[in-house]
């Protein structure tokens, strides 16, 4: 069915800048809308960011706007995550994750994915 390895996370203090990456495994997913969503403790899984197939379209959750960029890279096969100027809100578990319908766009909802990675901890300290 083919995986998601996503990649990256660690501890970085507030107003620093990580990149992940997220990169398939037994499949390619360059036509798929793929993006990045984040779990803290004690709270659901939720959006951060969203990009096409065909990168013409990128959405946001409106408290990383500004600061986290979602790019993709075909030939590398690869989706990242830039992060700058992290706050110690930002720290939880990153997901990468491919629409469970293709190119389908967008992708707000848990319930619209079909796959997902197996999580990255990102800790911003204050």
């Amino acid at each position: 069915q083919g995986q998601l390895e996503d990649s990256g996370g660690g501890l970085v203090q507030a107003g620093g800048s990580l990149r992940l990456s997220c990169t398939p495994s037994g499949r390619t997913f360059t036509t798929y809308t793929m993006g990045w969503f984040r779990q803290a403790p004690g709270k659901e899984r939720e959006f951060v960011a969203a990009i096409t197939w065909s990168s013409s379209r990128t959405v946001y959750a409106d408290t990383i706007k500004g600061r986290f960029t979602i790019a993709r890279d075909d030939a590398r096969n690869t989706v990242y995550l830039q992060m700058n100027r992290l706050k110690p809100e930002d720290t939880a578990v990153y997901y990468c994750a491919a629409h469970r319908l293709g190119a389908t766009w967008p992708m707000l909802k848990s319930g619209d994915v079909g796959f997902w990675g197996q999580g990255t901890q990102v800790t911003v300290s204050s």
